[in-house]
């Protein structure tokens, strides 16, 4: 499984919105700079991400975009899966597709892999991404 640059800019600009305060408007441009990619790449994922509704955006002077919803109900595996298609390690994990399934010695491995891929991403939401953002960009140190 490989998650491409679609999937890694999605998750990195939904990351960049939740660690703004609530109400806050920002613009591609921003979030490009904060993502290292370029505007137009940002304005692209945007629109998948808008389908998904996951951003709105607003025009004008003072506008941009935001999380359309709390982050705290934005899994990383759901924002993965639209974004990249099947997390799943081999094609024909779980499919019921494959001929040679009955007698495949691995199936049980992929299936059992695509399983806890899977559990883990469904379980990770962006505010979980954000909050151990904060935590390394501010970390408190105890004595």
């Amino acid at each position: 499984m490989r998650i491409s640059t679609k999937g890694r800019y999605s998750l990195a600009a939904l990351l960049y919105m939740a660690t703004l305060p609530k109400g806050v408007f920002v613009t591609t441009k921003e979030i490009a700079a904060a993502a290292g990619t370029t505007d137009g790449y940002i304005e692209q994922l945007f629109i998948q991400l808008r389908k998904m509704g996951l951003i709105e955006g607003v025009r004008g002077r003072n506008g941009g975009y935001a999380l359309a919803k709390p982050s705290s109900q934005i899994s990383v595996g759901y924002v993965l899966r639209e974004c990249e298609g099947s997390l799943k390690p081999v094609v024909c994990a779980g499919s019921g597709s494959c001929p040679k399934e009955k007698d495949c010695l691995s199936r049980y491995t992929w299936s059992a892999l695509y399983r806890v891929i899977n559990g883990c991403l469904n379980n990770i939401t962006v505010n979980d991404l954000a909050a151990d953002y904060n935590a390394y960009e501010n970390p408190e140190y105890t004595i």
